[in-house]
């Protein structure tokens, strides 16, 4: 056989291997496990691999070294004629001859067997395992002893030098296979409920990222009370706010010490301090994760949440944390309705108290995210002042009307989108 052919076919043997194996390394574990429960032959060719990819990998660099050393012999019988036709001096100094050969060789590997492939099958790696699994399979059996071998002589090394008995621990899939599955739901044309399903699995995946800070009730909004407020001026806020609990303080509102649920007046207390509840307390920069493990451990509801100064940022409830999986939960006093209207193209009206991402996520706005995470926040973060009812401030992109200020606290905002910056040509 032309040795030029058994070049080309070296070559596209190591390719092959080279491209299977980035393929299996970039593929959904998860989606390639779901197929295999719904019956699809390829997923159920690949499953085992997912459970112990060790034996997919040994075999996919025993099929590339295989194609490498069949190259390497005859690309040096080539190059050693073709080198010194070319440079008859060469035939005079052996290592230069042998140097100029390693350099050609390994550039052409390095394209067509490794950098290539690599690219050419990272691009849809679950739809070529589809096709190559089988050629894969009918070389996997070919090179089964070996494979086996260098399996058990792996484990043994291993298990020699850490001491214990080594055993292969690879999960089946991660979060990145789930986030990768979840796009592909995504993509296609389903019915709204799997939407929504779609949406709380994404929420879950983000969970353990998620600070205390992103979804506390501000210090502003709070409804508390003195510790030495009477029990009837207790009993009239309840009535007033149609709360369950209200916060007590002590001294001042930065000194929150606990909290007073309303079933405690039916026992008809002598003060406040008789019925006080200690409450859990929480960092900012807490993760909300951590923060549902201590609620559940310590069967509590509610945290106050501090902040580097050791001042009342807010509080957190564990109705808030869940909110954040779920979406919105509402009870029989959630009654405050956040103001959202579309005026135009360019123009809208919100509620200073709607949250960043939601804005962005539904008007596509692109709203600068940071520290802040409500609408009143960006404006105040970048104003640097609490402004007045009636004042129109000018913040990257977009004008920011104050319609109306409660309390030194922004209430409603007009929105307006202006031009493109220039810096965003």
């Amino acid at each position: 056989m032309d040795p030029s052919v058994i070049i080309i076919c070296s070559i596209l043997f190591s390719a092959f291997f080279a491209g299977m194996e980035i393929a299996f390394i970039s593929a959904n574990k998860l989606l390639i496990e779901l197929k295999n429960k719904q019956g699809s032959t390829y997923a159920r060719l690949l499953s085992p691999f997912v459970a112990s990819p060790t034996k997919f990998i040994s075999t996919t660099l025993i099929g590339n070294n295989i194609g490498l050393v069949v190259y390497g012999i005859y690309m040096a019988q080539i190059l050693n004629e073709r080198l010194i036709q070319l440079i008859p001096a060469l035939q005079h100094s052996l290592f230069l001859l042998l140097a100029l050969q390693t350099i050609i060789s390994t550039l052409v590997v390095l394209v067509t067997a490794e950098f290539l492939p690599k690219v050419l099958f990272r691009i849809n790696p679950d739809n070529l395992l589809k096709v190559l699994v089988f050629p894969f399979m009918l070389f996997y059996y070919l090179f089964w002893p070996i494979v086996h071998f260098i399996s058990w002589l792996s484990t043994l090394i291993l298990s020699k030098l850490s001491g214990d008995k080594f055993k292969e621990n690879t999960p089946a899939f991660s979060k990145v296979d789930l986030d990768q599955y979840i796009d592909q739901i995504n993509e296609q044309d389903l019915p709204e409920d799997i939407e929504v399903d779609t949406e709380i699995f994404r929420n879950a995946l983000d969970f353990s990222n998620i600070k205390v800070r992103e979804c506390l009730v501000p210090r502003t909004e709070l409804v508390a009370m003195d510790i030495d407020s009477s029990i009837e001026e207790m009993y009239q806020k309840f009535l007033e706010t149609g709360m369950s609990k209200i916060l007590i303080y002590q001294d001042n509102p930065d000194q929150i010490i606990g909290y007073v649920h309303q079933k405690e007046l039916f026992r008809a207390p002598k003060n406040v301090r008789s019925i006080l509840i200690n409450i859990e307390i929480a960092t900012e920069t807490m993760s909300i994760m951590d923060l549902l493990n201590r609620f559940i451990r310590t069967r509590k509801s509610l945290a106050v949440v501090v902040d580097e100064l050791g001042g009342t940022a807010g509080i957190i409830t564990i109705e808030d944390i869940l909110e954040e999986v779920f979406g919105e939960i509402e009870d029989e006093h959630d009654v405050e309705e956040l103001i959202e209207e579309k005026l135009s193209e360019t123009e809208y009206r919100f509620s200073a108290r709607q949250e960043i991402d939601y804005l962005n996520n539904t008007y596509d706005l692109n709203l600068p995210e940071d520290d802040y995470h409500t609408l009143g926040g960006f404006v105040i973060a970048r104003h640097e002042n609490i402004p007045m009812a009636g004042e129109k401030i000018m913040l990257d992109n977009f004008e920011l009307t104050v319609e109306s200020v409660e309390n030194a606290r922004i209430d409603v905002l007009k929105l307006r989108v202006l031009g493109k910056n220039k810096n965003d040509h």
